[in-house]
C-alpha cells in the first residue's frame, strides 16, 4: 500500500498566499504532451509512492502523475512550519525563480498546489539521488568526475547569471544526480535575482565568498568562489577552509588559507583553477567562460555531463 502523506497537528488553516494567487497554479507540467495547456493539479492527480528525504519543513514523495503516468518528485511543505519561521517570501521567492528556470542541469520545478495544511512543490526525479551522499560514500570523485560536474554546474550558474539569479548556497547536499550521473542544482532557497549588488549574509559557513563572511556587498562572483570550493572538496573530500570552530573557519575564509595536501594526488592543473577562483578580490576570480576554457575541465570533463565513475 502507498505511504499516506502525513498531515501536520490540527490547527485553524493559515493563509500562505494572497487571495488572488490562491489558486494551483503551473507553466509545464507532466501531463500528456499533446495536450500542454495549464491546469489546477490536486492531490488526487497523483499516485504516492516511496518518501525520498525529510527536511526541516516537510517531507519528499516519489510520485506518478495518474494520467500521463510521468514521474515526479512531489515536495509536501507544511504551512505551519513556514508561518512559525516567516518564510513567506523566501518560499515564494524560490518557487517564482525555479519555475523560470529551464536548463538540463537545474531541477525542473513544474507546478504545485496546496490545500489548508499543506503546499506541494511538483519536481523533477532525479533517480540518482544526491551527490552528497555519493561523495561521503567515495571520499573524494575523480579528476574526470570533478570536472565533469564542475562544467556543468558552470553552465547552469552562467544561465541563471544572465537571468539575473544569484544562487548563494551551492554545496553538495542541494546537487542531485539522474539517471546518467547528470547533475541538477535543486535547491534555490537563497536565491535573489536582481542586477544590483546584495547585502544579504546567507548560504552555508564552508561555502561563503569572503565578502558575505565580512559583511560586504556581494554580486555574482560569490557562485564563481563556491565553484573553487566545490572543486577542492570534490577532488579531497573535505572543503578548504574547513577548521575546528565556526571562528577559525571565518578567520582562514578572510584570509584565503588555501593549502593543498600531499594525498589524495591532485594534478597542477586542478590545483590551479582552484587557486584561480579562491582569489579574495571578486572581480579577480575566474569568469565562468574562462573555466570552461580552462585546460583542466577542457582535458577531463565529459562533454555530455553524463559522469562515469
Amino acid at each position: 500500500m502507498a505511504p499516506q502523506i502525513p498531515k501536520p497537528p490540527p490547527k485553524p488553516p493559515q493563509r500562505l498566499l494572497k487571495p488572488q494567487q490562491n489558486q494551483p497554479q503551473s507553466k509545464q507540467q507532466p501531463q500528456n504532451h499533446q495536450n500542454p495547456s495549464k491546469r489546477n493539479w490536486s492531490l488526487a492527480d497523483f499516485e504516492i509512492g516511496k518518501p525520498l528525504g525529510k527536511g526541516k519543513f516537510g517531507r519528499v514523495y516519489l510520485a506518478r502523475e495518474i494520467k500521463s503516468k510521468y514521474i515526479v518528485a512531489l515536495k509536501v511543505i507544511f504551512k505551519e512550519q513556514i508561518e512559525k519561521y516567516r518564510l513567506h517570501h523566501q518560499l515564494r521567492r524560490e518557487m517564482e525563480i525555479q519555475m523560470s528556470l529551464h536548463h538540463p542541469n537545474v531541477l525542473r520545478l513544474y507546478g504545485w498546489f496546496h490545500d489548508e495544511e499543506r503546499i506541494f512543490l511538483i519536481l523533477e526525479y532525479a533517480f540518482g539521488g544526491e551527490l552528497y551522499k555519493e561523495l561521503r560514500r567515495s571520499g573524494h570523485l575523480s579528476e574526470k568526475q570533478a570536472a565533469t560536474y564542475i562544467a556543468s554546474l558552470t553552465e547552469a550558474l552562467a544561465y541563471c547569471h544572465d537571468k539575473n539569479v544569484i544562487h548563494r548556497d551551492i554545496k553538495p547536499e542541494n546537487l542531485l544526480l539522474d539517471h546518467e550521473g547528470r547533475l541538477k542544482i535543486a535547491d534555490f532557497g537563497w536565491s535573489v535575482q536582481s542586477r544590483s549588488k546584495r547585502h544579504t549574509m546567507c548560504g552555508t559557513l564552508d561555502y561563503l565568498a569572503p565578502e558575505m563572511v565580512e559583511n560586504k556587498a556581494h554580486d555574482y562572483s560569490v557562485d564563481n568562489w563556491t565553484l573553487g570550493v566545490l572543486c577542492y572538496e570534490f577532488l579531497y573530500g573535505i572543503p578548504p577552509f574547513e577548521a575546528e570552530s565556526q571562528r577559525d573557519t571565518f578567520r582562514r575564509i578572510m584570509k584565503v588559507d588555501l593549502n593543498f595536501p600531499p594525498t589524495p594526488q591532485v594534478s597542477p592543473e586542478a590545483m590551479d583553477l582552484i587557486s584561480r577562483l579562491l582569489v579574495k578580490d571578486s572581480s579577480k576570480r575566474l569568469s565562468l567562460q574562462k573555466i570552461l576554457e580552462h585546460p583542466w575541465i577542457l582535458k577531463n570533463a565529459d562533454p555530455t555531463g553524463a559522469s562515469r565513475k
